[in-house]
């Protein structure tokens, strides 16, 4: 089975560039069905509010039953106080396996961490480059598991990538995705390092093609079970204890 770990969908509130406008999860569907991909990770595209952004990405699911595994989005300061709440809605009614947060809106916090140790469940930690602070977040929570995309940096930062590799291979609970890496000698390097175990595909969906995504991920060429933990028996690992037990939501 093939997993890509890295899909915004829905639309945003941005609107001053593409990723805060508009994610539509039908080019991208057509687009992974073409290459074999079989299920996708999902999460909002950026929004004012991921309360109402996380009910949309359920009601995406919804139509589509069993093709996506959704994470719940969270804006690390605006959503102070109330994470644990959003987080457990989003894991008990709508069976949502993750959470995502990006540091251009605000850094990751203990509440975000603790959110995912209750409910067992990863974050995908977008640094933007700020690969520091991923020693202060996995060090704290040895017990909670943080995927940190695009080799730690989209914008092409290779001092970023020798750091996450760096870090993928020495801290257990820290993990990368593939997605829109441009140089293919640090994908190469982060599995050799640190092993398939530590590396997921992941696309950047809608705007990167999944496509092309994946044919870097042939272009390793692991040996048959290595490339199978990359491209979905890892996640699968990761979301496989996530659990609900707090109260039943309606949506």
């Amino acid at each position: 089975m093939i997993i890509d770990c890295h899909c915004h969908a829905g639309k945003g509130e941005g609107l001053h560039s593409p990723w805060s406008t508009d994610a539509p999860i039908e080019p991208y569907l057509r687009r992974a069905r073409a290459v074999g991909i079989d299920r996708t990770v999902i999460f909002s595209a950026y929004h004012n509010d991921y309360a109402r952004a996380n009910a949309n990405v359920a009601r995406i699911a919804a139509r589509y039953p069993g093709r996506f595994i959704c994470f719940a989005c969270v804006h690390a300061a605006r959503d102070a106080g109330r994470i644990r709440e959003m987080i457990g809605h989003a894991v008990t009614q709508w069976k949502f396996r993750g959470i995502k947060v990006h540091r251009h809106e605000a850094p990751a916090t203990r509440e975000v961490a603790e959110a995912a140790r209750a409910f067992r469940i990863p974050v995908i930690y977008d640094v933007v480059g700020e690969t520091y602070r991923v020693e202060l977040l996995a060090s704290q929570y040895p017990d909670v598991n943080f995927i940190i995309p695009h080799l730690g940096s989209f914008a092409d930062d290779w001092r970023a990538h020798v750091q996450i590799i760096d870090q993928i291979a020495r801290l257990p609970n820290v993990y990368t995705d593939t997605s829109g890496v441009k140089r293919f000698d640090y994908l190469a390097q982060a599995v050799i390092r640190a092993g398939a175990r530590k590396v997921l595909f992941g696309s950047d969906g809608p705007w990167l093609h999944p496509g092309l995504e994946l044919y870097k991920i042939r272009l390793l060429g692991l040996p048959p079970h290595e490339e199978a933990l990359v491209l979905g028996q890892n996640l699968l690992r990761l979301i496989s204890s996530a659990h609900a037990h707090a109260p039943k939501y309606t949506l």
